[in-house]
């Protein structure tokens, strides 16, 4: 069995609409949603000293969680505010990280003998990994990153040659431009690119086609990780079976592009990135 470990950014989002709190964040929903799936995951961010880490770290301890690599630092944790309109999230602001975004991993080489034993890392824009990729690179484990939706070409330049799988979030973008990115990426070293497009589906680049795939439709209660979590369905169905070597890669890309649409519909029906919520 695979083991994958998410590197970043932990958050709570601060529904401010019903006063409700609940923990998130890039790296930390893929860690969640990896041991929801039933996968030995981890992991390793920074949690600040307010009562927005406590909530966090009784989640995760919750859930079982490794996080004994994460960074602990006076002041802030991550923080963003959000409210919803039918079912859609809507982020209204945030700290940007808060204690990550001040005082960064920095990883040791503990640290990365540490990573050194994961299948996968997933990071993404905002977990402040960029500065580790180079490090993380040379231990080669594959790497994921999630561009979101507000990234740069300079970011894209600058980062996709040094991961693995690049994810975008598209839906912003026209057919030709969300085309150029894909390829781009692709043509900068990542060996597999997925845009997500929303009510639209995904698309997914591996240098030799395209391949497309449908959204399952549901009526979402909250879309708060849902493009997290179909990243993770996909990225465990696909580095499982590869490892596996059960079937063709063809087929490994179509049904991996399905988990991830399954396990992102159902993660629509559930009120923030996972639950959790707490009064604030």
């Amino acid at each position: 069995m695979v083991k994958v470990i998410g590197l970043g950014d932990n958050v709570v989002d601060k529904y401010e609409h019903i006063r409700t709190m609940y923990p998130g964040g890039n790296a930390l929903n893929f860690a969640a949603y990896a041991k929801k799936i039933g996968i030995n995951s981890a992991f390793l961010g920074a949690f600040g000293s307010d009562a927005e880490a406590d909530h966090v770290q009784n989640t995760i301890h919750e859930l079982g969680l490794d996080i004994s690599k994460c960074r602990h630092f006076n002041g802030e944790n991550g923080c963003a505010r959000v409210t919803l309109e039918d079912g859609d999230r809507v982020f209204l602001g945030s700290n940007e990280g808060g204690v990550l975004r001040e005082n960064g991993l920095n990883l040791t080489q503990d640290d990365l003998e540490y990573i050194k034993t994961f299948d996968l890392l997933h990071a993404g824009l905002y977990g402040y990994t960029e500065p580790e990729l180079d490090k993380i690179r040379a231990l080669s484990i594959p790497i994921s990153f999630d561009f979101s939706d507000d990234f740069t070409i300079e970011e894209v330049e600058r980062i996709a040659p040094k991961v693995d799988f690049s994810f975008f979030s598209c839906s912003h973008l026209k057919t030709d431009e969300m085309l150029n990115l894909v390829m781009k990426a692709h043509k900068l070293g990542s060996e597999i690119v997925v845009v997500t497009m929303g009510e639209k589906g995904a698309l997914l680049y591996d240098g030799t086609k395209f391949y497309s795939q449908e959204p399952e439709l549901v009526e979402a209660v909250d879309t708060m990780g849902a493009g997290d979590s179909f990243i993770t369905a996909f990225l465990i169905n696909y580095i499982s079976k590869i490892k596996e070597n059960e079937l063709y890669r063809e087929n490994i890309i179509k049904e991996s592009l399905n988990e991830g649409a399954i396990f992102s519909a159902k993660t629509c029906l559930v009120e923030g990135s996972f639950g959790y919520g707490k009064k604030y």
